[in-house]
């Protein structure tokens, strides 16, 4: 999306006065990223994103999750930044000119690859989607169902509505049902009446 994209970067990026590895060091420790990832997830989930991210693979269980967020919180996120890309782990896959990717997404003897790590780990987790919901800031799954379902004839029919909708629709078949009534009861008048 536009909004993601950092002209600036992209630029130097471009003009080749940086290399991937640092295009992806700015992209790391802007404020879109900062704002979009950081702030609104625990050390564990910004190793997830950042390792998922940056090194190609998931985390490897808690002990790694937990050294990485002890950088974090003795160095900060752009101490831990650049300590994931300053790893062998990272020169030996990517150098400083190869972009990162996804690590062992085909596996052999299955017939489906791995999820893609923005798939699985989707931007903030739980907690953070959770207080969005108790603020009023963001709609639960639930209450956006309700309000995206369309009416339909079959809804209005088989759900019974409650509140002022069950007024209104009470209204609507008296209405409908006397106005039936009354046209049925003129054809009929009109179709035995002698001249």
């Amino acid at each position: 999306m536009s909004f993601d994209r950092d002209p600036f970067l992209e630029s130097q990026f471009k003009s080749g006065s940086i290399t991937v590895r640092d295009f992806v060091r700015g992209l790391l420790l802007s404020e879109r990223f900062y704002n979009g990832y950081v702030a609104c997830n625990s050390n564990e989930r910004i190793v997830e994103q950042v390792v998922g991210r940056v090194l190609g693979r998931p985390v490897y269980g808690s002990d790694e999750k937990r050294s990485w967020s002890i950088v974090i919180a003795e160095q900060g996120f752009s101490g831990f930044v650049d300590a994931v890309l300053a790893s062998p782990e990272y020169f030996e896959r990517f150098g400083n000119d190869e972009i990162p990717e996804q690590v062992n997404r085909t596996l052999p003897g299955r017939s489906q690859g791995e999820m893609p790590i923005y798939q699985r780990l989707p931007r903030y987790g739980e907690s953070w989607r959770e207080r969005l919901i108790r603020d009023g800031l963001m709609l639960s799954i639930d209450a956006f169902n309700k309000i995206s379902r369309p009416m339909t004839v079959s809804r209005l029919i088989y759900e019974k509505p409650k509140g002022r909708l069950l007024k209104l629709w009470l209204l609507f078949l008296i209405v409908g049902g006397a106005g039936s009534l009354y046209l049925v009861l003129l054809i009929f008048s009109q179709m035995f009446t002698i001249r």
